[in-house]
């Protein structure tokens, strides 16, 4: 399970260790849906707190708020990209945008947006400043658990 240490204190003011799991939040095209959502599930086993639309928006929230604080509260963002999600136009390159300003607002070298290749497709402009992840190769899976590893680690210092 990927965990993050955060202190807390107890009764006596004593410094404890609490854990909390990483928050992931995953960025795609509805296209995607099926390999997103095992990559959810991957991600869920492996002890990850991942954000997918489709398992955490509930009838009646207001999908627009609910999607700018789960990108904003998350500690790692996974654009999954795709052909499809590389032509698509709307709320998902918002949802880029909002994890472009969020990003700017970390110190220099903090892993907080991973893009995610689901299949052979070019790479973004925005997000070509950061080292990508192919999941379609065989040890994709492994080099993003590496990644939000090291992320999870930081957040204790």
């Amino acid at each position: 399970m990927i965990q993050a240490s955060l202190p807390k204190l107890d009764s006596h003011g004593a410094q404890m260790v609490s854990r909390r799991r990483l928050r992931v939040f995953l960025a795609h095209a509805h296209s995607d849906q099926e390999d997103v959502r095992n990559l959810y599930h991957r991600l869920i086993k492996d002890g990850i707190e991942a954000w997918l639309d489709e398992q955490k928006l509930l009838p009646g929230q207001a999908w627009e708020y609910e999607i700018r604080k789960a990108v904003r509260e998350s500690d790692v963002v996974i654009v999954c990209l795709s052909k499809q999600f590389n032509r698509q136009k709307g709320y998902r390159q918002k949802e880029v945008r909002i994890a472009l300003e969020e990003a700017d607002l970390l110190p220099e070298g903090q892993i907080f947006i991973v893009p995610a290749r689901l299949e052979e497709c070019d790479l973004p402009e925005s997000l070509r400043r950061w080292q990508r992840v192919d999941l379609f190769e065989v040890n994709g899976y492994k080099k993003l658990l590496q990644a939000l590893r090291r992320r999870a680690a930081l957040l204790v210092k």
